[in-house]
């Protein structure tokens, strides 16, 4: 099932806690616990409530939709698959010695 998440994730990007919950057949605090493998992971981040894309409304911030604590106003991103980047490790050229 983590695969099928994951695979619904990065094909709609943003998805509410409530959509998983419909689409996976599953309790919204079920699928809490399966979110957090993938946020573990750092493939997934979960939005901040209120305001911005994660307004189910789209106001922006600051309508009363944003301030409803529920599934409906609990929104995760997919981030990627994407490795972090690793140590830098810098090479100094050096002349050649005379």
């Amino acid at each position: 099932m983590l695969a099928e998440i994951k695979r619904y994730l990065k094909q709609r990007q943003t998805v509410s806690l409530y959509d998983l919950a419909l689409r996976f057949d599953a309790e919204p605090e079920a699928m809490r616990g399966m979110l957090e493998v993938w946020l573990r992971k750092g493939r997934v981040r979960r939005l901040p409530v209120t305001g911005g894309s994660a307004c189910a409304s789209g106001c922006g911030g600051g309508c009363s939709t944003c301030a409803v604590a529920g599934p409906e106003s609990e929104w995760y991103t997919w981030v990627g698959d994407a490795k972090p980047a690793g140590r830098v490790v810098w090479l100094r050229a050096e002349s050649p010695s005379r």
